[in-house]
């Protein structure tokens, strides 16, 4: 087996291709003309994206894709030596990825074991392409990671940097998770879920916030802060939240001299990065930006709630670090549109908004009702904001039962059902109905319905015009909005019809 992942030729085969995080790693190495395949159990526009580059999708996951390999394939190199590039044909075993999802009673990852495959987790792929960038960028933090990776990726692009980007979430100014640059820039989300952080050498790295959200991997906080320090230590520069109590505490500067900077929007603190004369808008944020007590300009976008302006002061302390005029960043920072499932707005039907967010912890979940109750008091101040709520993971669920009781305070009523396992065994005890029982206890209007059915049924018969309903989880309770914004949309039609007549 391998001990280093090889960029500069041999195949890539990702058990589990069309995820998120893994379909962002294939897309860059398959632009980068490397040969990919992978499997998945779904035909998504994801994976029909790496189908149309040239990978090889499998729609099962089982031993038998892993015969492929064994007769001789053109492999490319990417080698700088003309006489030694281009294609040639040869039997040879792939780098297989998987990612934290796929156990070991996977067949693929049973034959590959067998095969003699060199093994890689995704986040080693990650860590070399970032290994590789001389200015690389990795934003970390238990919240927040895709929206501020996003914006710094954003704000690079239109500042005519061309930075490589691989995020978490889909973004409509490089029509998806990636984008594949020509400069050494190289912005990443790095996640923290599985402890690979600790793998990620960048030339800066930032932390949001720190929190305990992975009961499945971690028992403690204390585990959690362990594996950012060591983050903090691999990274030259460190930009770090410090309106996050852990992260203003028990964050150590990097022990080899590392340099850090800091931003929050708590001014009594001395961030090095701040904002004041705030405007939470229902449409925009606007702000004056200061670094280190300076007044540096205003800034206005269109992301709401003081969560997303923590997250712009992130890019603009990235992007001053990188030596970029504040004028630059604002003025791309203005037309940043957000990422997808982060308070994505998927239409409006008989007088419904329909927002799709990706919050399934606690603090997330207040955040994003914050925002929704701002834009929906704008419009009507008896405006009903409608909260959907698929809890996601059973061992997050039990861990923070009494913190998601009592994180709907913002919304007017409180849809809950039952948990999305992400792959965890069902304890005996938890489900979707403790979780609605528990919200009840603390939030008078609450109703468990168990299914996707069900939700869409109850929704249906339910939301009035003005609701503002919004859809929160990890899970796949996004995949019901169209049905029912369809449902509305009709709806309406039959009400203007029967007008006309």
């Amino acid at each position: 087996m391998l001990n280093a992942v090889d960029l500069e030729g041999r195949p890539f085969h990702f058990i589990g291709i069309g995820g998120i995080g893994m379909s962002a790693i294939a897309y860059i190495l398959t632009k980068r003309h490397l040969p990919v395949s992978g499997s998945d159990v779904r035909n998504t526009h994801i994976t029909q994206k790496l189908q149309t580059l040239g990978a090889q999708i499998f729609w099962e996951q089982n031993a038998e894709n892993l015969d492929y390999f064994q007769r001789p394939q053109q492999v490319l190199s990417s080698t700088s030596d003309p006489e030694k590039a281009g294609a040639t044909e040869t039997a040879v075993l792939p780098q297989v990825i998987c990612s934290t999802a796929i156990q070991p009673s996977n067949l693929e990852y049973q034959a590959a074991v067998r095969l003699g495959c060199p093994i890689f987790h995704r986040s080693d792929v990650l860590a070399a392409l970032i290994g590789e960038s001389a200015k690389s960028v990795a934003v970390a933090g238990t919240h927040g990671k895709t929206t501020t990776s996003s914006l710094i990726g954003y704000l690079l692009v239109e500042a005519g940097l061309d930075p490589t980007i691989i995020v978490g979430g889909e973004v409509a100014a490089w029509e998806g998770n990636a984008r594949v640059g020509q400069s050494p820039y190289l912005i990443a989300e790095a996640d923290e879920s599985d402890g690979s952080l600790v793998k990620f050498h960048s030339h800066i790295g930032v932390i949001t916030n720190i929190e305990l959200d992975h009961p499945d991997h971690y028992s403690t906080l204390d585990e959690v802060v362990q594996i950012f320090q060591a983050f903090v230590d691999r990274s030259h520069h460190m930009v770090l939240c410090i309106d996050c109590e852990t992260t203003r505490t028990r964050i150590e500067p990097n022990s080899a001299g590392g340099s850090i900077s800091t931003y929050g929007l708590n001014r009594e603190l001395n961030p090095d990065y701040t904002a004041d004369s705030i405007v939470y808008g229902s449409a925009q944020t606007t702000a004056a930006i200061y670094e280190k007590g300076q007044l540096l300009g205003q800034l206005s976008f269109s992301l709401l709630g003081c969560h997303n302006l923590s997250n712009a002061l992130a890019a603009i302390a990235v992007g001053r670090r990188l030596g970029l005029s504040f004028e630059t960043i604002a003025t791309a920072l203005q037309t940043f549109e957000g990422a997808r499932r982060r308070f994505e707005h998927r239409g409006e039907a008989n007088g419904i908004s329909f927002i799709d967010d990706y919050a399934h912890h606690p603090s997330e979940i207040r955040a994003t009702l914050a925002s929704a109750k701002l834009r929906a008091a704008a419009r009507d101040a008896n405006r009903r904001v409608v909260a959907v709520f698929q809890p996601h993971r059973y061992s997050r669920t039990q861990t923070f039962l009494e913190e998601f009781s009592r994180a709907f305070d913002d919304a007017d009523c409180v849809i809950a059902m039952d948990v999305y396992s992400a792959g965890e065994a069902k304890p005996a005890d938890m489900n979707g109905a403790n979780v609605a029982a528990a919200i009840a206890e603390h939030h008078g209007n609450v109703s468990y319905q168990e299914t996707l059915v069900d939700v869409a049924a109850y929704l249906k018969a339910t939301l009035k015009p003005g609701d503002l309903v919004v859809f929160l989880g990890a899970g796949d309770l996004n995949r019901i909005i169209p049905e029912v914004l369809v449902h509305f949309q009709q709806t309406a039609a039959d009400r203007a019809e029967v007008a006309l007549r």
